[in-house]
């Protein structure tokens, strides 16, 4: 017989998985300021700081990933990741690619509730 006490809790490690897809996330874009230097025609004040900015956001989300919002906020912030084409397409494409990731991992969260209940 276990205790209940004792069981695991899947949110706890759920929160852990978000919180490192974001920390993951803000290094990818950070790699992407060499990219856009050499190969996208040049960084300018406006892309360094949206770069930047958005990885400063990103790690700072990652602390906060225990809380029942934090996945709908994260899907928000791809939208401001999706806008990175605007920057250099490559950095739209780490946008669509990492959208989806946030995708798959709501309909985790969704099947992991359903089947809870």
């Amino acid at each position: 017989m276990t205790d209940q006490s004792s069981a695991p809790d899947p949110w706890k490690s759920f929160g852990a998985v978000m919180a490192a897809t974001l920390v993951l996330e803000a290094i990818v874009v950070l790699l992407a300021i060499p990219v856009v230097g050499a190969v996208g025609g040049g960084l300018t004040g406006a892309s360094l700081a949206y770069l930047i900015g958005l990885a400063a956001v990103l790690i700072l989300l990652a602390g906060l990933q225990r809380r029942p919002w934090a996945i709908w906020v994260n899907l928000a912030v791809q939208v401001a990741l999706l806008a990175g084409f605007a920057v250099y397409p490559g950095v739209g494409f780490i946008g669509v690619l990492f959208t989806g990731l946030w995708a798959l991992i709501a309909y985790f969260r969704a099947e992991v509730r359903r089947r809870q209940q």
